[in-house]
């Protein structure tokens, strides 16, 4: 069986959307004749832990691990809760106190690309051997972090082998890359070393239509889109009962800018005017909301009707998507993220119940729901239509039959996605 060695550095028992893709895929490779042997980090400093992902590591599959030295841990030392905010790419913009501006300006300007870069050097030299030993001709490296694929680039300059980059993420294009108050010549080498891996790469992966576009311009290397997933075997539950209230739920973090008032609006309205929906509508948010964020719902008067969890593990987040009347999607107010498709939308498809999308024009994420039949769109702007649906979805509700005949959802299966990640490896 041909072998490739896959490079990442989130893997269990990491949790988070960051872990999934790549787990799914080694999880599968084998059925199609390819054996992944693992390189990861072997003291990571994970912002989101779930070790329930554990058990979803194929059994035999080689795994190897060398040190790796991150700023994060001697910065949590002066502030805990704000180095692990950034850590995982959440930054707010709002009232920053003079220590999290200062964080955010050594971490954009003397980590490049990431707060990683120190994994690179050790990690080539460490792969020499296992690349002979195990008969390796292809690498694959997935980031963010970026610095993954410098490891990438320096493994095909040193070896006969054929090289392919999975971006999960955009690079210098992503809203968070903006907010880590970079210098000109900071700003300039993080362009100059993306260029690097895309040029230097023998095939590229991305998520989204929107990527593509996006290095097409960069590079002429081959890009293929293979977007993230659902297993159907994680969807393998008992048939559950769904939520007895109107819940709307929301899985994952909602920060500063995803934030669709709108939508608080109109909620804020039914809630006075339908003393129906009143009695029995719930709004559920799964992860970590941001204090803007839940002002803003307060000032709509949802206060009374929000039920709050912590981030849960990705088994429970399942079951609460399968248990929930209505799903909610939202993501960021700019051309800049009509490319993002969050991973938690395939896991809304798999779950068959209707989903509540509200994001920038030209969504991709918002192309995949209309096609699936899956659920309703809106912008920012829309209140009318936002509202009617709404209205829609709870008298179909109240009736028992608030149902969806969604289609062409198998296409996003995790083993059919890992099929055509075979076909180009082949």
């Amino acid at each position: 069986m041909r072998k490739v060695l896959v490079i990442t550095y989130y893997w269990p028992p990491a949790g988070g959307p960051g872990v999934q893709r790549w787990l799914k895929f080694v999880k599968y490779l084998r059925n199609f004749g390819i054996e992944p042997v693992v390189y990861i980090p072997e003291n990571p400093n994970y912002p989101i832990i779930d070790t329930s992902l554990i058990d979803e590591i194929p059994e035999g599959i080689k795994i190897y691990q060398s040190p790796i030295k991150e700023p994060y841990r001697w910065a949590a030392l002066l502030s805990p809760k704000k180095t692990k905010r950034i850590s995982s790419g959440i930054i707010s913009t709002k009232n920053q106190s003079f220590l999290e501006k200062a964080l955010l300006w050594v971490r954009g300007n003397f980590f490049i690309p990431d707060a990683r870069k120190n994994w690179v050097k050790p990690s080539i030299e460490y792969l020499t051997e296992i690349i002979s030993s195990e008969a390796i001709d292809t690498i694959i490296t997935t980031g963010p972090p970026h610095s993954v694929h410098l490891i990438g680039h320096g493994l095909k300059a040193k070896h006969h082998l054929k090289w392919m980059a999975d971006f999960r993420d955009p690079w210098t294009s992503i809203g968070y890359h903006k907010k880590l108050k970079l210098t000109k010549s900071s700003e300039k080498k993080h362009k100059s070393l993306e260029r690097l891996v895309l040029n230097g790469a023998d095939k590229i992966i991305v998520t989204s239509a929107a990527t593509k576009k996006e290095f097409e311009e960069l590079t002429n290397t081959p890009i293929e889109v293979i977007t993230n997933g659902y297993d159907l075997d994680a969807h393998a539950n008992e048939s559950l009962e769904l939520d007895m209230k109107f819940t709307i739920s929301h899985i994952g973090s909602l920060l500063t800018g995803r934030n669709p008032s709108n939508l608080w609006s109109v909620l804020g309205e039914i809630v006075q005017e339908n003393k129906d929906f009143r009695a029995v509508f719930e709004l559920q948010l799964i992860g970590v909301v941001s204090s803007d964020v839940l002002e803003n719902m307060y000032g709509h008067g949802l206060q009374p009707y929000l039920r709050l969890h912590d981030y849960v593990s990705h088994e429970e987040a399942i079951k609460l998507q399968q248990k929930s009347q209505v799903l909610l999607l939202v993501e960021i107010n700019s051309p800049e993220t009509a490319g993002i498709i969050p991973g938690k939308v395939f896991e809304y498809l798999a779950a068959q119940r209707p989903i509540l999308a509200i994001g920038p024009k030209g969504w991709d994420a918002g192309t995949i729901i209309d096609e699936c039949e899956a659920g309703e769109v809106f912008d920012y702007t829309d209140r009318t239509g936002l509202k009617t649906m709404i209205l829609d979805w709870f008298m179909t509700y109240q009736s028992g039959e608030l149902k969806l005949a969604s289609k062409n959802i198998e296409n996003y299966s995790r083993k059919t996605l890992t099929s055509r990640l075979a076909k180009i490896l082949r």
